[in-house]
């Protein structure tokens, strides 16, 4: 027997889940649809995006349903396509709604929203695990679309808590003008108004400008109208124009945000809570480092193997009520058991503050106060949240 098959037998005697009465074989199908969408220009090819990106994520978190289902008499099955934006991806989703009521999805914020509103999918479950707009957790939330990926806002959240914990209160930011740099933008001043907090300067990038031979002489001068300050907030979502800006500066300061010390769902540097061996079974299985993106997919996976695994059932309607309820925890190896907000189908998750060569910190930051949850001090929270599909 596998050693891991051995510590999930451990964990499922430990936690009693093998004196739950045993039903017959149990099959849990579930759908992975990619929306491949052309990325923008960026002045460096070095970051290549991996072909299986997500998938793979779904594909380990699928690994682990099947260790642990093997004691309950339950088997798992992932279905994947991929399809470009301009061929039709709502029909590609019909057909795999078809199939399944469980679709994890990989698009953007107006096809999720598309696929989320098909009469097939009423009586599905979406998980979204690419898209960060706050919209999707906001003013259009869906009941049937649950997010395994953290929103802008959470990550943003994380970094201001930072901020006052460093206590670095002059800040000037560059932000990028793609889509994603202008919402990142929008949800950094969102935080920094929430954590009493404020830009003192800010510029916007020249997409035109070509920094790869340059940016020793041309960095400065961006910069140097900046003064003094105490830290350099960079919104690059798409990978850029940040890379050239560190080290290159007119004043020598922290920068943070997209590149330097970024907020992440997750890292390859995370060791612990017992994530190097998450890390470990990943790498071993695609030859490659967990992203972001693959540990949403995984966290998706996982979520519906531990709410088949504890109600004995399949039925979309059951899931959704256990996965919402208090009952349900996410064991996610983040050092805290991962629920789902209620109000508005957001997994609650802690967010790394790294760099790439290392953990610096985890979000929620100590003295960072919540009510009733800590999590829920990173992104909407309940009275914030305009979301009534979960009412």
């Amino acid at each position: 027997m596998k050693l891991k098959s051995i510590i999930c037998g451990l964990c499922l005697l430990a936690t009693g889940t093998l004196g739950l009465p045993l039903q017959a074989d149990t099959e849990v199908s579930v759908g992975y649809l990619k929306v491949d969408v052309p990325l923008p220009a960026t002045l460096s090819n070095l970051d290549v995006i991996p072909e299986n990106l997500g998938l793979a994520g779904a594909e380990t978190g699928l690994e682990d349903n099947l260790t642990t289902g093997k004691f309950l008499k339950q088997t798992y099955t992932l279905k994947s396509k991929t399809i470009f934006a301009e061929d039709n991806p709502i029909a590609a989703a019909q057909d795999m709604l078809a199939q399944s009521p469980y679709l994890i999805l990989d698009a953007p914020r107006d096809v999720l929203l598309q696929i989320a509103d098909l009469p097939a999918a009423q009586n599905a479950l979406i998980f979204n695990t690419t898209a960060s707009d706050v919209a999707l957790r906001d003013t259009e939330c869906r009941a049937n679309v649950l997010h395994s990926l953290p929103s802008y806002a959470m990550r943003t959240d994380a970094l201001a808590q930072l901020l006052v914990k460093k206590r670095w209160s002059d800040l000037v930011m560059i932000e990028g003008t793609y889509p994603k740099d202008i919402a990142y933008a929008a949800a950094l001043r969102r935080s920094l108004g929430k954590y009493g907090l404020k830009l003192s300067d800010s510029k916007t990038w020249d997409a035109d400008a070509d920094m790869r031979r340059s940016a020793s002489h041309e960095i400065p001068l961006f910069t140097q109208g900046f003064g003094d300050y105490d830290a350099l907030l960079l919104a690059d979502e798409v990978h850029d124009f940040g890379r050239y800006v560190l080290y290159n500066t007119w004043a020598a300061r922290p920068v943070v945000g997209s590149e330097g010390l970024s907020a992440l769902t997750w890292a390859p540097v995370i060791e612990q809570w017992g994530a190097a061996q998450l890390q470990n079974r990943f790498r071993e299985q695609h030859a490659r480092a967990m992203r972001s993106e693959d540990y949403a997919a995984w966290a998706a996976m996982r979520t519906l193997g531990e709410a088949v695994t504890r109600t004995n059932k399949t039925e979309v309607a059951a899931l959704r009520s256990y996965i919402l309820s208090d009952a349900f925890e996410l064991a996610g190896f983040k050092g805290r058991p991962l629920t789902y907000r209620s109000w508005n189908g957001q997994l609650r998750q802690p967010i790394a503050l790294a760099h790439p060569r290392a953990l610096v910190a985890q979000a929620p930051l100590e003295g960072f106060l919540h009510q009733t949850n800590e999590m829920d001090s990173l992104g909407l929270d309940q009275p914030e949240s305009k979301c009534e599909a979960f009412q």
